[in-house]
C-alpha cells in the first residue's frame, strides 16, 4: 500500500513537473527496490510496509545528519535542500509521537513489563519497535528510557 502511494505521488510530481519532489520520490523508490533485491537473496519476495517504513526512517535520519553538517559548514542552501527532502519523505510516515506521548508510552511499557533497571531496557525497546514502528525515534526513546530506569 505504501509502495503504491509513493508510485502515485511520483507520477503526479512528474506530471506537475516538480523536479525536487520527483527526485526525492525516485530516491525513495530506488531504496525500496534495493531492499527488494536484498530480500530476494533471502528468499522473500518484496519489502512489506513495515520494511518500507524502516527505509523511510533511515532516509530521514541520514538527511537530518547531512542538514546539520551542511549548516555547520556554512552551506545553508544544501541544508535547506535536505530539509525539503525530509518533508517529502515524512509525508509517507505515520505521525511521530511527541515528548509527552512518548513519556506516557514508556511509563506504560515499564509498568507492563515490570522493568526496574537498565538490564530490562532491551525488552522495552523491542516492544516499542514492535508496537510503534515508524512513530518513535528509537534514539530519543532510548535516552528517555535510560533516564527513567537509570
Amino acid at each position: 500500500m505504501l509502495r503504491e502511494q509513493i508510485a502515485d505521488s511520483m507520477k503526479a510530481a512528474q506530471k506537475g513537473q516538480d523536479r525536487k519532489r520527483t527526485s526525492t520520490l525516485r530516491l525513495i523508490h530506488a531504496a525500496i527496490v534495493d531492499r527488494d533485491i536484498a530480500l530476494r537473496g533471502k528468499g522473500k519476495d518484496r519489502a512489506d510496509d513495515e520494511e518500507v517504513l524502516d527505509i523511510l526512517a533511515k532516509m530521514v535520519k541520514q538527511r537530518e545528519e547531512s542538514s546539520t553538517l551542511y549548516s555547520k559548514g556554512g552551506r545553508q542552501d544544501l541544508a535547506e535542500q535536505e530539509l525539503t527532502e525530509i518533508g517529502i519523505i515524512k509525508e509517507f510516515m505515520p505521525e511521530q509521537l511527541d515528548d509527552a506521548e512518548l513519556d506516557g508510552v514508556i511509563a506504560e511499557l515499564v509498568e507492563e513489563t515490570g522493568a526496574q533497571s537498565l538490564r530490562d531496557m532491551g525488552k522495552i525497546m523491542g516492544l516499542l519497535k514492535e508496537r510503534y514502528r515508524g512513530q518513535v525515534d528509537m534514539g530519543r526513546a532510548g535516552a528517555k528510557l535510560k533516564e527513567k530506569l537509570g
